[in-house]
């Protein structure tokens, strides 16, 4: 996309995170004052918390944005003008490990400071949690989900899942109870569908309700390598190791190589990387156990040959 932001036919705000390009859009929040007066401390909170996330620049400008909407609003109200408020259900679309259920939280912790939300706490469900066995158990299992999730968010990953068991399926009826409670309670709850931008476009097909009732639709790009590699220094970082020098450069080429050739169920962005790490961690702690070396620089340093790779297409023509 050309722009990190646009506005759609049907009133529905798109938003691209992780965006390297330059837009309209972004030099208008640029121009913003960077220094908030005392009062917007929550803003600021959220925003170190946002700080320690790798990429997402859109993302956290668009915070920013829907932060000073809200308290506009309420200056508006507080004048005797008027500020009615928006639903803001929102639809995450990208693949797994993009941060979509990170920054689901941030946004809930925003909105609780804000008394947007009262409680501010995340449910996180998926089909199962929706989808019942008989007649009426659907409904009555996701009007569960909702009450729970009143004063917070209601955050359903693989949403789309819900709509592909065919016209026998309950998962319709699970749709539909979900579209019924985000018109009569959605001053109450947010809900946030989450899942891969093809498979969401054709869920929103599935109740003419459905795309209308989500005002911001958020894009996660897949990370770059300079990015993977970035988060998978802070993880590092965080548990006290570093890479040898090879194998910084080892796993630079391995994931090169996965995000060309894996599916983006197999290369999972984020959590891809976290798995490589934690499973190298194990190898590390084993080579030490055999070569019963244990002085401050082993116990820091992934050695190349620590390193434990899931195989890639061009794996197997090497």
């Amino acid at each position: 996309m050309d722009q990190p932001m646009r506005m759609k036919n049907n009133g529905q705000i798109s938003i691209v995170l992780n965006s390297q390009k330059r837009s309209s859009v972004r030099e208008t929040v640029d121009s913003t004052p960077q220094s908030l007066p005392q009062e917007h401390v929550a803003l600021k909170e959220i925003e170190e918390e946002l700080g320690s996330l790798v990429g997402m620049e859109e993302m956290k400008k668009m915070v920013k944005e829907i932060y000073a909407w809200i308290y506009v609003n309420k200056k508006r109200e507080a004048m005797g003008l008027k500020a009615g408020k928006q639903a803001l259900h929102m639809m995450f679309k990208g693949n797994p490990g993009t941060g979509k259920t990170t920054v689901a939280r941030i946004i809930g912790k925003l909105f609780l400071k804000m008394n947007v939300l009262s409680k501010g706490h995340l449910i996180e469900a998926e089909r199962a949690d929706l989808v019942g066995e008989y007649i009426g158990h659907t409904a009555q299992k996701t009007r569960d989900l909702v009450k729970k999730a009143l004063g917070g968010i209601l955050f359903i990953d693989e949403a789309y899942s819900l709509g592909r068991g065919g016209e026998k399926d309950f998962g319709k009826e699970a749709i539909d109870t979900l579209v019924k409670h985000m018109e009569d309670r959605q001053h109450d709850f947010i809900l946030i569908l989450a899942g891969y931008s093809r498979e969401m476009e054709h869920f929103l097909t599935l109740n003419p309700g459905l795309q209308s009732r989500f005002p911001l639709v958020f894009h996660f790009p897949d990370y770059s390598v300079d990015q993977l590699m970035e988060i998978g220094k802070r993880m590092l970082d965080e548990k006290q190791y570093l890479l040898s020098h090879d194998a910084e450069r080892k796993i630079r080429e391995h994931l090169s190589a996965a995000k060309n050739t894996l599916s983006p169920m197999a290369f999972s962005n984020g959590r891809y990387v976290r798995n490589v790490l934690e499973k190298s961690i194990r190898s590390q702690a084993m080579r030490l156990l055999l070569e019963n070396c244990y002085d401050r620089h082993d116990l820091l340093t992934i050695r190349s040959n620590d390193l434990v790779f899931t195989k890639t297409a061009s794996d197997n023509h090497t």
